[in-house]
């Protein structure tokens, strides 16, 4: 049995706003596992062709290697969208994020406008998840966007445009948004889809940062959108497996993989009750350190 599938690491994605150009210039040199060039809300309406061009010769000028490269775009219903889509088909990104994303029917739209600046291949589409109007219909955005091409491969929450529209506290450890968020999670895993929590705001206060990131790993959130480079390796480390987690993985696909094990549906393990989801649960926490210990060896 294969025991370390490939996996896509997204612990971490910067947003980098477009029209910071020393921020552009130190990409590179970030540790995070994806990097989001932002033309949308970190970028002024009266700044939005400057930040267009900045990006074109930020990328032209090298590409940040060992890290995603993402373009959030604006809304498909602005006077940006063409713009920008002319934009990504110049620069080439691993992905475009989308947002105000409020039906399938949007999904859809976008999908043609992909098709008309001929961007596809290995292009993916990643989508916000910040209106009500998508908490909504999330299922429907969600299987049109695999129905889609380029296909959605991820959903990032924006918390602060939900708290905005809704009127709902984002404080209290995010207690009255809590089933939102999880529903949000219950969705994007059902469809196998990755989904990263939104961003923490007091990049100062780092110890509520460590809080609301060790919360998004037990919602099992696959990583954390962040704001400053400071947050990158504090949410390296909260998304990676524990030294503890990985010994008891090991154990448990090594257990299965005994001979006498083959056919077996659930094992005793050290007294404990061991079943095959249990080993699946290990395959895919080995697969994500296997990913981490690659990326770190191409670093060195």
């Amino acid at each position: 049995m294969n025991t370390q599938p490939s996996h896509k690491l997204r612990r971490s994605a910067m947003y980098v706003p477009a029209t910071h150009l020393r921020a552009l210039a130190k990409v590179g040199g970030l540790d995070c596992d994806a990097v989001i060039f932002d033309l949308e809300d970190a970028v002024a309406p009266g700044m939005k062709a400057p930040a267009r061009g900045n990006l074109v010769q930020a990328l032209a000028n090298g590409r940040p290697e060992r890290k995603e490269i993402v373009v959030r775009v604006n809304a498909i219903d602005s006077s940006d969208f063409e713009q920008d889509m002319e934009t990504v088909a110049l620069c080439r990104p691993d992905a475009v994020l989308v947002p105000k994303i409020h039906a399938a029917s949007d999904v859809r739209a976008m999908s043609e406008a992909m098709a008309r600046h001929r961007l596809g291949g290995p292009l993916r589409l990643w989508l916000m998840v910040e209106t009500l109007a998508a908490l909504q219909t999330l299922g429907d955005i969600v299987q049109a966007g695999l129905a889609a091409q380029p296909v959605l491969d991820c959903l990032v929450v924006g918390t602060n445009d939900l708290a905005k529209e809704s009127g709902v506290f984002a404080g209290d450890q995010r207690h009255y948004l809590m089933p939102w968020l999880m529903g949000i999670v219950l969705t994007a895993k059902r469809h196998g889809v990755c989904v990263l929590d939104g961003v923490w705001n007091d990049f100062a206060d780092q110890a509520g940062f460590d809080a609301e990131a060790s919360q998004a790993v037990k919602m099992a959130f696959d990583g954390k959108t962040l704001i400053h480079p400071a947050q990158i390796g504090p949410a390296n480390r909260a998304f990676s497996p524990s030294d503890a987690a990985l010994l008891e993985a090991r154990g448990i696909v090594a257990a299965f993989a005994r001979p006498e094990h083959a056919d077996a549906g659930v094992i005793d393990l050290n007294g404990k009750m061991v079943e095959r989801l249990h080993w699946a649960q290990a395959v895919r926490l080995l697969a994500v350190q296997a990913a981490i210990a690659a990326r770190n060896a191409a670093i060195t």
